[in-house]
This record gives C-alpha cells, structure tokens and sequence, in this order.
C-alpha cells in the first residue's frame, strides 16, 4: 500500500515538527506508545508533558518509559488535558512544538471513561496559545463507540470554524473502509 495508514501518517508528523531538545505533549497518555514514542524524539534535553485521568494509565506508561530509561523526559500529570496550560510550566510557553491527542476509551480498560468534546476542545484551544508558530496537533479520533461519534461531531465542527488566519487543518481518512476507523485531524498553528 502506497498511502499511508492512519498511525504511520501520525507519527510521521510528529517527526516533521519534533526536533531534539523540544517540548511536546502527550494528551491522552493511555498505554505510554505516545509517550515513549515522543520521549525519543525530543532527546536528552528535551521534556515532554502527559496527561491522563486514569491511574492505570499513569502507571503503565511510568513503567514504559523506566523500562526504556526514558522517565527523566518526561512528567506525566494525573489530570485531564484541559488544565495543560496551568500544569506545563511558564517557561515552556511559547515553546511547545507538537502535541497528540487519542481520543476516546483507554483499550483494555473500563469503556466508560472516554474524553469528552468540551475537555479536548478546550486543550486545543489552550495550546494554540502556548505552541510555537508551526506547532502541532494531531487529533487521533476514534469514533466507533456511540460517545466517540458525538466527540467526533463535535470536535470537526470544532476545527471547521477555526480561523485560517490562525491555523492550518488537515483531516486524513480512508473513506471506505469498515467499521468506522480512526482518522486523524491535524491542526498547524500559523
């Protein structure tokens, strides 16, 4: 296959944007695969910042990353991603270069714990103020489950309103596959 899949094409913007020694964002911590993935990119003296309100999931992707020796890059928050602006230090204002979002349920875990539009429209909307110019979001939306469809509803109306002044957005999706696949919304702060 030519194209590239949905999480490839995810990662392959995060490596777009990442250099060593910068700051990113972890969104929805979940397993750590985002985590560990962004802690290599940003290298020794970079920090990246991880947000989940699942202990389980702060405990998996704290074993991950010792796992790896890759903890001291990262600080992982128990706390949802919309108090990111408050919990990411001042200095790291302005110098956020990437940030990731999977959206809906942790897989494995209880399905009832899923975000929410309002908390992810809201951390969007918090680090278009605190990203460089050029920074990214990725928005992995997974929308097979019934409160995943309303998220996705609303976070397109969401990123369709979005001043072009202020930012650039991709949506990247297969468009007849089954089952209702993730897809990817990719916000380019100008």
């Amino acid at each position: 296959m030519k194209l590239e899949r949905i999480l490839p094409f995810a990662k392959k913007l995060l490596e777009n944007a990442i250099t060593s020694g910068d700051a990113a964002v972890d969104a929805t911590v979940g397993n750590g695969h985002d985590t560990l993935f962004l802690a290599n990119l940003v290298g020794e003296n970079g920090t990246v910042y991880g947000f989940d309100v699942q202990e389980d999931a702060i405990r998996t992707s704290t074993e991950k990353l010792n796992q790896h020796g890759l903890a001291n890059r990262v600080t992982v928050f128990h706390a949802g991603h919309e108090q990111l602006a408050r919990l990411i230090p001042a200095n790291h204002h302005g110098k956020v270069k990437a940030a990731i979002f999977n959206l809906g349920y942790l897989p494995g875990s209880d399905k009832s714990i899923v975000t929410k539009p309002e908390t992810t429209i809201s951390a969007i909307d918090q680090l278009l103020e605190i990203m460089v110019p050029e920074g990214i979001i990725i928005l992995v939306i997974y929308h097979g489950h019934a409160e995943g469809a309303i998220e996705r509803d609303a976070l397109l109306h969401y990123c369709q309103e979005i001043d072009q002044k202020k930012a650039h957005v991709l949506q990247y999706r297969f468009m007849n596959q089954q089952n209702n696949p993730p897809f990817i919304v990719a916000i380019e702060k100008r």
